[in-house]
Protein backbone atom coordinates (compact mmCIF):
# COMPACT_ATOMS: atom_id res chain seq x y z
CA UNK A 1 0.00 0.00 0.00
CA UNK A 2 1.21 3.29 -1.48
CA UNK A 3 1.26 6.20 1.68
CA UNK A 4 1.52 9.44 0.07
CA UNK A 5 3.18 12.27 2.48
CA UNK A 6 0.91 15.26 3.74
CA UNK A 7 3.07 18.52 2.65
CA UNK A 8 4.61 20.35 5.80
CA UNK A 9 3.10 23.52 6.81
CA UNK A 10 5.92 25.93 5.44
CA UNK A 11 5.90 24.26 1.83
CA UNK A 12 1.63 24.58 2.14
CA UNK A 13 1.88 27.85 2.76
CA UNK A 14 4.84 29.01 0.17
CA UNK A 15 2.23 27.55 -2.16
CA UNK A 16 -0.19 29.87 -0.74
CA UNK A 17 1.74 33.05 -1.28
CA UNK A 18 3.07 31.96 -4.89
CA UNK A 19 -0.59 31.78 -6.11
CA UNK A 20 -2.73 34.45 -3.77
CA UNK A 21 0.31 36.47 -2.75
CA UNK A 22 2.50 36.84 -6.11
CA UNK A 23 5.63 38.29 -5.10
CA UNK A 24 6.56 39.95 -8.06
CA UNK A 25 3.02 42.00 -7.82
CA UNK A 26 2.88 42.42 -4.00
CA UNK A 27 6.19 42.71 -2.54
CA UNK A 28 7.06 45.56 -5.55
CA UNK A 29 3.86 46.99 -4.65
CA UNK A 30 4.82 47.43 -0.80
CA UNK A 31 8.46 48.54 -1.86
CA UNK A 32 7.35 51.12 -4.13
CA UNK A 33 4.68 52.56 -1.91
CA UNK A 34 7.30 52.93 1.34
CA UNK A 35 10.26 54.57 -0.78
CA UNK A 36 7.55 57.38 -2.60
CA UNK A 37 6.18 58.08 0.99
CA UNK A 38 9.10 57.77 2.96
CA UNK A 39 11.35 59.30 0.10
CA UNK A 40 8.88 62.13 -0.65
CA UNK A 41 8.12 63.42 2.76
CA UNK A 42 11.72 63.88 3.34
CA UNK A 43 11.97 65.35 0.19
CA UNK A 44 9.01 67.81 1.07
CA UNK A 45 10.65 69.62 3.27
CA UNK A 46 13.65 70.15 1.45
CA UNK A 47 16.15 67.39 2.70
CA UNK A 48 18.06 65.02 0.68
CA UNK A 49 16.69 61.40 1.01
CA UNK A 50 18.44 58.11 0.85
CA UNK A 51 16.95 55.07 2.03
CA UNK A 52 18.12 53.63 5.49
CA UNK A 53 18.07 50.31 7.88
CA UNK A 54 14.43 52.14 9.22
CA UNK A 55 13.44 52.41 5.50
CA UNK A 56 13.87 48.55 4.79
CA UNK A 57 12.15 47.60 8.12
CA UNK A 58 9.04 49.22 6.53
CA UNK A 59 9.21 48.03 3.99
CA UNK A 60 9.40 44.65 5.18
CA UNK A 61 6.53 45.69 7.77
CA UNK A 62 4.21 46.97 5.01
CA UNK A 63 4.55 43.84 3.04
CA UNK A 64 3.99 41.40 5.46
CA UNK A 65 1.23 43.45 6.68
CA UNK A 66 -0.46 43.35 2.96
CA UNK A 67 0.40 39.10 3.43
CA UNK A 68 -1.08 39.13 6.58
CA UNK A 69 -4.22 40.86 5.11
CA UNK A 70 -4.54 38.95 2.27
CA UNK A 71 -4.62 35.66 4.40
CA UNK A 72 -7.25 37.15 6.19
CA UNK A 73 -9.34 37.85 3.16
CA UNK A 74 -9.13 34.46 2.14
CA UNK A 75 -10.79 33.53 5.15
CA UNK A 76 -13.67 36.51 4.81
CA UNK A 77 -14.41 35.38 1.48
CA UNK A 78 -14.66 31.29 1.73
CA UNK A 79 -18.60 31.39 1.33
CA UNK A 80 -18.06 33.53 -1.61
CA UNK A 81 -15.59 31.47 -3.20
CA UNK A 82 -17.27 27.97 -2.73
CA UNK A 83 -19.91 29.41 -5.21
CA UNK A 84 -17.89 31.22 -7.62
CA UNK A 85 -14.11 30.20 -7.27
CA UNK A 86 -14.16 26.83 -5.99
CA UNK A 87 -10.23 26.44 -7.01
CA UNK A 88 -8.88 28.92 -4.26
CA UNK A 89 -6.50 26.89 -1.78
CA UNK A 90 -8.74 27.68 0.81
CA UNK A 91 -11.72 26.17 -1.14
CA UNK A 92 -9.79 22.86 -2.42
CA UNK A 93 -7.88 22.33 1.52
CA UNK A 94 -4.21 23.52 -0.49
CA UNK A 95 -4.71 25.28 2.70
CA UNK A 96 -6.87 25.11 6.16
CA UNK A 97 -7.70 28.59 7.96
CA UNK A 98 -5.82 26.75 11.14
CA UNK A 99 -2.68 26.94 8.94
CA UNK A 100 -3.12 30.68 7.80
CA UNK A 101 -4.06 31.74 11.54
CA UNK A 102 -1.05 30.47 12.76
CA UNK A 103 1.13 32.02 10.05
CA UNK A 104 -1.09 35.62 10.51
CA UNK A 105 -0.04 34.97 14.30
CA UNK A 106 3.94 34.61 13.38
CA UNK A 107 3.58 38.19 10.95
CA UNK A 108 1.99 40.23 14.19
CA UNK A 109 4.71 38.84 16.35
CA UNK A 110 7.90 39.63 13.32
CA UNK A 111 6.51 43.20 12.58
CA UNK A 112 5.73 44.04 16.49
CA UNK A 113 9.47 42.51 17.38
CA UNK A 114 10.86 44.66 14.36
CA UNK A 115 8.96 48.11 14.86
CA UNK A 116 9.10 47.52 18.94
CA UNK A 117 12.57 47.47 18.39
CA UNK A 118 12.71 50.72 16.92
CA UNK A 119 10.04 52.23 18.13
CA UNK A 120 6.97 52.01 20.62
CA UNK A 121 4.71 53.96 18.17
CA UNK A 122 6.21 51.86 15.09
CA UNK A 123 4.82 48.92 17.34
CA UNK A 124 1.72 50.35 17.96
CA UNK A 125 0.78 51.76 14.32
CA UNK A 126 1.27 48.54 12.58
CA UNK A 127 -0.60 46.87 15.40
CA UNK A 128 -3.55 49.49 14.82
CA UNK A 129 -3.60 48.19 10.98
CA UNK A 130 -3.69 44.28 11.72
CA UNK A 131 -6.34 44.87 14.30
CA UNK A 132 -8.74 47.26 12.36
CA UNK A 133 -8.19 44.16 9.67
CA UNK A 134 -9.76 41.77 12.33
CA UNK A 135 -12.47 44.06 12.66
CA UNK A 136 -13.38 44.12 9.46
CA UNK A 137 -13.67 40.59 9.27
CA UNK A 138 -16.23 40.79 12.21
CA UNK A 139 -17.98 43.29 10.45
CA UNK A 140 -18.38 41.90 7.17
CA UNK A 141 -19.36 38.28 9.00
CA UNK A 142 -22.35 40.37 10.53
CA UNK A 143 -23.38 43.49 7.95
CA UNK A 144 -24.34 41.27 4.59
CA UNK A 145 -24.27 45.08 2.98
CA UNK A 146 -20.82 45.33 3.90
CA UNK A 147 -20.09 42.11 2.54
CA UNK A 148 -22.21 42.60 -0.87
CA UNK A 149 -22.54 46.05 -1.54
CA UNK A 150 -19.16 47.15 -3.44
CA UNK A 151 -18.94 50.94 -2.53
CA UNK A 152 -19.96 50.65 0.97
CA UNK A 153 -17.73 47.85 1.30
CA UNK A 154 -14.93 49.92 -0.18
CA UNK A 155 -15.97 52.48 2.45
CA UNK A 156 -15.22 49.82 5.64
CA UNK A 157 -12.22 48.33 3.66
CA UNK A 158 -10.22 51.19 2.83
CA UNK A 159 -9.56 52.69 5.87
CA UNK A 160 -6.88 50.23 6.32
CA UNK A 161 -5.02 51.31 3.45
CA UNK A 162 -4.91 54.69 4.91
CA UNK A 163 -3.57 53.35 8.33
CA UNK A 164 -0.84 51.66 6.90
CA UNK A 165 0.12 54.57 4.69
CA UNK A 166 -0.06 56.57 8.49
CA UNK A 167 2.10 53.73 9.97
CA UNK A 168 4.82 54.48 7.87
CA UNK A 169 4.81 58.59 7.93
CA UNK A 170 4.09 58.08 11.55
CA UNK A 171 6.85 56.34 11.59
CA UNK A 172 8.93 58.96 10.03
CA UNK A 173 7.56 61.41 12.67
CA UNK A 174 8.13 59.53 15.94
CA UNK A 175 11.60 59.29 14.78
CA UNK A 176 12.33 63.12 13.86
CA UNK A 177 12.88 62.01 10.24
CA UNK A 178 10.49 64.48 9.28
CA UNK A 179 8.17 66.90 11.05
CA UNK A 180 4.21 66.76 10.93
CA UNK A 181 2.63 69.17 8.23
CA UNK A 182 -0.03 69.08 6.19
CA UNK A 183 2.11 68.00 3.45
CA UNK A 184 1.66 64.31 5.31
CA UNK A 185 -2.32 64.19 4.63
CA UNK A 186 -1.53 65.29 1.33
CA UNK A 187 0.58 62.62 0.74
CA UNK A 188 -1.26 60.10 2.41
CA UNK A 189 -4.08 61.34 -0.12
CA UNK A 190 -1.88 61.14 -2.99
CA UNK A 191 -1.23 57.29 -2.71
CA UNK A 192 -4.91 56.60 -1.66
CA UNK A 193 -5.87 58.12 -5.35
CA UNK A 194 -3.15 56.19 -7.14
CA UNK A 195 -4.55 53.20 -5.39
CA UNK A 196 -7.95 53.60 -5.81
CA UNK A 197 -7.79 54.57 -9.28
CA UNK A 198 -6.52 51.03 -9.71
CA UNK A 199 -8.45 49.44 -7.55
CA UNK A 200 -12.09 51.11 -9.68
CA UNK A 201 -10.10 50.07 -12.72
CA UNK A 202 -10.21 46.53 -12.19
CA UNK A 203 -13.31 46.56 -10.86
CA UNK A 204 -15.08 49.13 -14.00
CA UNK A 205 -16.33 47.30 -17.02
CA UNK A 206 -19.02 47.42 -19.61
CA UNK A 207 -19.95 43.94 -18.71
CA UNK A 208 -19.65 42.40 -15.12
CA UNK A 209 -18.99 38.50 -14.73
CA UNK A 210 -21.66 36.47 -12.74
CA UNK A 211 -20.97 37.09 -9.08
CA UNK A 212 -18.43 39.86 -9.56
CA UNK A 213 -18.60 42.85 -6.94
CA UNK A 214 -17.89 45.91 -9.58
CA UNK A 215 -18.16 49.16 -8.85
CA UNK A 216 -19.80 49.42 -12.20
CA UNK A 217 -22.89 47.55 -11.61
CA UNK A 218 -23.29 49.92 -8.90
CA UNK A 219 -22.37 53.49 -10.70
CA UNK A 220 -22.94 52.16 -14.28
CA UNK A 221 -19.93 52.14 -16.54
CA UNK A 222 -19.74 55.42 -17.99
CA UNK A 223 -19.77 56.88 -14.08
CA UNK A 224 -17.12 54.52 -13.01
CA UNK A 225 -14.66 55.49 -15.67
CA UNK A 226 -15.39 58.92 -14.54
CA UNK A 227 -14.31 58.03 -10.77
CA UNK A 228 -11.47 55.94 -12.11
CA UNK A 229 -10.16 58.63 -13.73
CA UNK A 230 -10.57 61.38 -11.15
CA UNK A 231 -8.89 59.79 -9.21
CA UNK A 232 -5.94 59.47 -11.28
CA UNK A 233 -6.36 63.65 -11.72
CA UNK A 234 -6.23 63.84 -7.51
CA UNK A 235 -3.07 61.74 -7.47
CA UNK A 236 -2.00 64.27 -10.04
CA UNK A 237 -3.76 67.30 -8.04
CA UNK A 238 -1.32 66.68 -4.68
CA UNK A 239 1.58 66.35 -6.40
CA UNK A 240 1.30 69.68 -7.44
CA UNK A 241 -0.41 70.86 -4.13
CA UNK A 242 3.11 69.37 -2.68
CA UNK A 243 5.98 70.05 -5.02
CA UNK A 244 4.62 72.93 -7.14
CA UNK A 245 6.98 75.34 -5.28
CA UNK A 246 10.20 73.65 -5.79
CA UNK A 247 9.53 74.14 -9.30
CA UNK A 248 8.15 72.68 -12.74
CA UNK A 249 11.19 70.04 -12.34
CA UNK A 250 9.75 68.56 -9.24
CA UNK A 251 6.41 67.99 -11.28
CA UNK A 252 8.06 65.15 -13.82
CA UNK A 253 5.93 62.89 -12.64
CA UNK A 254 2.84 64.06 -13.20
CA UNK A 255 3.32 62.89 -17.01
CA UNK A 256 2.09 60.09 -16.02
CA UNK A 257 -1.52 61.15 -16.06
CA UNK A 258 -0.92 60.58 -19.76
CA UNK A 259 -1.85 56.63 -19.14
CA UNK A 260 -5.31 56.90 -17.48
CA UNK A 261 -6.03 59.40 -19.83
CA UNK A 262 -5.80 56.96 -22.50
CA UNK A 263 -7.45 54.17 -20.81
CA UNK A 264 -10.51 56.46 -20.23
CA UNK A 265 -10.52 57.25 -24.02
CA UNK A 266 -10.02 53.55 -24.69
CA UNK A 267 -13.03 52.38 -22.07
CA UNK A 268 -15.32 54.98 -23.13
CA UNK A 269 -14.64 53.90 -27.17
CA UNK A 270 -14.44 50.62 -26.62
CA UNK A 271 -18.53 50.51 -24.92
CA UNK A 272 -17.23 46.69 -24.29
CA UNK A 273 -14.98 44.86 -21.50
CA UNK A 274 -13.01 46.01 -19.24
CA UNK A 275 -11.01 49.28 -18.43
CA UNK A 276 -7.63 48.48 -20.24
CA UNK A 277 -5.87 47.28 -17.13
CA UNK A 278 -1.92 47.99 -18.31
CA UNK A 279 -2.78 51.37 -18.01
CA UNK A 280 -3.72 51.49 -14.47
CA UNK A 281 -0.91 49.67 -13.69
CA UNK A 282 1.10 51.76 -15.51
CA UNK A 283 -0.20 54.65 -14.06
CA UNK A 284 1.08 53.12 -10.20
CA UNK A 285 4.41 51.95 -11.22
CA UNK A 286 4.98 55.86 -13.24
CA UNK A 287 3.88 57.77 -10.71
CA UNK A 288 5.99 55.91 -8.02
CA UNK A 289 9.13 55.60 -9.22
CA UNK A 290 8.70 58.77 -10.87
CA UNK A 291 8.12 60.31 -7.20
CA UNK A 292 11.38 57.62 -5.55
CA UNK A 293 13.42 59.17 -8.70
CA UNK A 294 12.86 62.67 -7.90
CA UNK A 295 13.32 61.86 -3.87
CA UNK A 296 16.79 60.64 -5.17
CA UNK A 297 17.79 63.15 -7.41
CA UNK A 298 15.97 66.40 -6.90
CA UNK A 299 16.82 67.81 -3.32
Amino acid sequence: MTTVAVPHVPARLGRFVLRMFRPHVYVTYGLLWVLTLEGSAVAASGTAWRPSAATWVRVVTVVLALLFLRMLDEQKDLAHDRVHHPDRPLVTGAITATELRGAMAAITVVVTVLNGARSAVDALLILAVLGYGLFLAVLERVSPAVRERPLLGLAATYPVQLLLGGYVYGSLVATGTVTADWRGPALLALCACVLLHFEFARKTAWEAPPGARFYSTALGPRRAAVVTAGLAAGAVGCQVLVFAPQGPLGLLPCLAVILPVRGFRRFLAAGSGGWPLPTAIGFVVATYLGLVLRAVLLP
